[in-house]
């Protein structure tokens, strides 16, 4: 994810509509994507996204938001989720996280809330982030250094920049992706990282290949 450094968030009216955006994600590039629990018939939606591939064809790494009860943080784990997001503090979901090894961005907004949540996992979404802006970001890495900050809430993706400049790690985006699939796979291209040593080539040619480039090779996709 903070290889990625945006990630789409996907409230959608159906699960076929929520699989059909994660697909089309994937392809343009994305590989971490979170599906919330408000859409009718979620977990349906995350067992048919799991076994999606990216573009380069690796497996997908699929969330579940909006998590607030431990029945939902289960049920999300059983359908393959790799990562929980809650929205604000929540206690019940954190003790399903930490009983069964699973990845979990805790949701807070105030300084308190964020540092507990760091603590308790490394990682803290700020929400709604749009409220407090980046200085609000900065102003919280200044003290909590180490922690993973993900800002979600209210911020359009040309945004992101300066976000990521403020201290976050990753920025969550609800809406205002495009949907045609070259100015998508742009997107994730002009923000993705290398996630490890191995990544680095592989991200600066994803980079370089961008359609809309100038100097895109031909052909190429990220």
């Amino acid at each position: 994810m903070t290889a990625q450094r945006l990630l789409p968030v996907l409230r959608s009216p159906d699960a076929d509509a929520a699989v059909h955006r994660a697909a089309a994600l994937l392809a343009a590039g994305c590989r971490a994507v979170e599906l919330t629990t408000t859409t009718p018939g979620w977990a349906e939606a995350v067992r048919r996204t799991v076994p999606l591939a990216d573009a380069r064809g690796r497996s997908a790494v699929v969330g579940v938001g909006t998590v607030a009860t431990a029945r939902q943080a289960e049920t999300a784990l059983a359908a393959g989720a790799a990562f929980l997001v809650s929205p604000y503090p929540a206690p019940e979901v954190r003790e399903v996280a930490e009983r069964r090894s699973a990845v979990f961005i805790e949701g807070g907004f105030t300084p308190g809330e964020v540092a507990a949540a760091a603590r308790s996992a490394g990682a803290a979404k700020v929400f709604p982030a749009h409220v407090g802006g980046p200085q609000f970001i900065r102003s919280l890495k200044a003290v909590l250094p180490e922690a993973l900050i993900v800002p979600t809430g209210g911020i359009r993706p040309a945004e992101v920049p300066v976000w990521l400049a403020a201290g976050a790690a990753a920025v969550g985006i609800g809406s205002g992706l495009p949907d045609d699939p070259g100015e998508l796979a742009a997107v994730f291209a002009e923000l993705a990282g290398p996630c490890c040593a191995a990544c680095e080539g592989d991200a600066a040619a994803a980079t370089a290949a961008a359609p809309g480039r100038p100097d895109a090779a031909p052909g190429k996709r990220p």
